[in-house]
């Protein structure tokens, strides 16, 4: 007996699904897209409002451009992240340096994912701060090019130069002076580029830009676990044996880091509060109006156009719109339920292909509207 198409075939089939929901259901989804908006506006507020009421020294550092020369830096994460590169730099055991510098300020090295993986560290030690971010540059650019053949003919050409202008936008990230110290930008560039040159006929380099993610962030894991739903959704079992075999690699990978922690830790270390925090998803819109362009817009604004990319995403349907937009999903429910405020970092995993969805949201919501005039 022959299996009939898989639910990812059938979800194909549809086209653009905007454009082909009933009345009701168009009605549907315009009032919950309203309503998200509006409590968007008085939830990122909410937030904003309690982070700075907690701890107004660190929130007004928080709400600034991350600008600042890498000389200049004297505390935070990107300090501490700076002094270990310079450590690493001049000959020292990562771990060893890592954890000094991660107890000469307070930082927890409890749980040992406290403690980043090694991987950027070694290669700005091997290329320098500014040689990652030379690496970061040629990976936007590389993400403009696969986007350009990426696009078919379900866009329209003002959505292709929309979108293009605003990876462009969001790709000059890599521009601030302490790019090369950002994980989750070097690993939010790489899954872009992975979802951008996924191909079924050709996906091991969408593969290869998956590991190079994994091999600096673990949060890119979910990434990976949501490839690898599809391809057994769609019976791909060579790649997904490919997939499988990449998390066995990482899982081996963490092993080995916990074990170098475990090394060189001391009865006195400090340990995390732990990653509940619960702040829901005000938080996740509060880090991406931080972390993108939002950021030169009143907050009771910003928030709610930040919901429009997975609006857009959702409405462009195939495989790339549902991928990215469970993946977004994914990411910003992660983010609320686990994410303290100091997290809003965790953003920068789906930056800067989040925000080209943007250039997808007139028409989906136009779509929308056109269905409110079907017969009922």
């Amino acid at each position: 007996m022959t299996a009939g198409p898989s639910l990812l075939a059938r979800w194909e089939a549809i086209g653009r699904p905007f454009a082909n929901l009933p009345r009701w259901a168009a009605g549907l989804v315009l009032a919950l897209l309203a309503a998200a908006m509006i409590w968007s506006s008085i939830a990122s507020v909410a937030v904003n409002r309690g982070e700075r009421a907690a701890n107004p020294v660190a929130a007004s550092a928080a709400s600034k451009l991350p600008t600042t020369a890498i000389s200049d830096l004297k505390d935070g994460d990107f300090a501490l992240y700076a002094r270990i590169a310079g450590r690493v730099t001049k000959g020292e055991d990562y771990y060893a340096a890592a954890l000094d510098e991660h107890r000469r300020d307070n930082y927890p090295t409890r749980p040992f994912v406290a403690v980043r993986q090694p991987t950027l560290a070694w290669l700005q030690a091997s290329i320098g701060i500014d040689g990652v971010r030379l690496i970061e540059a040629a990976l936007a650019a590389a993400c403009l090019i696969a986007l350009q053949l990426r696009l078919g003919p379900q866009v329209t050409l003002p959505e292709r130069l929309a979108a293009i202008v605003i990876l462009t936008l969001g790709g000059a990230a890599v521009a601030a002076p302490i790019a090369g110290l950002v994980h989750e930008l070097w690993a939010g560039l790489w899954l872009t580029l992975a979802l951008l040159i996924y191909r079924p006929e050709r996906w091991w380099p969408a593969l290869l830009a998956a590991a190079m993610a994994l091999a600096v962030r673990e949060l890119a894991v979910p990434f990976v676990l949501l490839w690898l739903a599809f391809a057994l959704a769609t019976r791909r079992w060579t790649e997904a044996a490919a997939l499988t075999a990449l998390l066995a690699l990482f899982a081996g990978g963490m092993v080995l880091h916990y074990l170098a922690v475990s090394a060189q830790a001391l009865p006195g270390d400090l340990a995390s509060q732990g990653w509940d925090g619960q702040a829901g998803y005000g938080l996740a819109l509060k880090g991406l109006c931080r972390w993108t362009g939002l950021v030169f817009l009143p907050m009771v604004i910003g928030a709610p156009l930040a919901i429009l990319p997975l609006v857009g995403w959702v409405s462009l349907g195939g495989r790339i719109g549902l991928f990215a937009a469970l993946w977004f999903a994914g990411l910003f429910t992660m983010v609320a339920l686990f994410a303290r405020p100091e997290n809003l970092y965790w953003v920068q995993l789906g930056l800067p292909a989040y925000g080209i969805g943007l250039a997808f949201a007139p028409r989906a919501i136009f779509e929308l509207a056109r269905g409110l005039g079907k017969p009922a």
